[in-house]
């Protein structure tokens, strides 16, 4: 069984996430997505609308998704390959480069985002007052 990885925080869920997590599953067999902890997005200076725990059930409801992993920190993405006997890391392409330290523990694929969407653009709109 081929296995592949990703994390987000996938908050506001859109057809972005939607897109990256039909793409990354389509790599392989079983999908497992690090999903960032409201502690952990703290220190990245985000602040996630839905709590852990709501985004957690709304990813596991999607089809492509296995299994849903909490992500503590940068460091544990190593930890989590081997652990869970990673074949595929994926990853958007606003990544692009800043994991290619796991290439020696698996595959590193960048894909690329869904264009004119992103959780940032929607909570961005929602303050301005967007209307169709």
């Amino acid at each position: 069984m081929k296995k592949v990885i990703t994390y987000g925080t996938f908050d506001l869920t859109h057809i972005g996430h939607i897109n990256i997590l039909k793409r990354a599953k389509a790599l392989g067999d079983y999908l497992i997505v690090g999903l960032s902890t409201d502690e952990f997005n703290a220190m990245k200076g985000k602040k996630a609308y839905h709590p852990y725990e709501e985004r957690k059930l709304i990813l596991e409801a999607i089809r492509y998704v296995d299994k849903v992993i909490p992500e503590y920190s940068w460091q544990q993405k190593t930890h989590d390959i081997q652990v869970h006997d990673i074949d595929v890391f994926v990853m958007g392409d606003d990544w692009t480069g800043t994991f290619d330290f796991l290439k020696s523990y698996c595959e590193v694929i960048y894909l690329p985002r869904t264009v004119n969407i992103s959780t940032s653009k929607i909570k961005a709109d929602l303050l301005k007052g967007w209307n169709n």
